[in-house]
């Protein structure tokens, strides 16, 4: 599927309208160029442990936590 679609300036940038039957999912994309094609996908949401591996180690000690004994609870 394609469609002959208009470019426009944004300010300083250039900007596409992407017609309805091309819209993205969610508020993020990714863009590349491959030769003379402009490539727009999805943002591939990451997985709570993609994420947590993109994270640097934190450098620094943490202090010991007494371990109290549970509150009693009425149910």
């Amino acid at each position: 599927m394609e469609r002959h679609v208009k470019l426009f300036k944004n300010g300083r940038n250039q900007a596409v309208r992407i017609p309805r039957e091309f819209e993205l999912p969610g508020e993020d994309a990714i863009m590349r160029k491959e030769g003379d094609k402009l490539i727009i996908e999805p943002a591939r949401k990451l997985s709570l442990l993609e994420l947590l591996d993109t994270l640097e180690p934190l450098d620094e000690e943490f202090p010991e936590i007494e371990d109290l004994p549970a509150e009693p609870v009425d149910f």
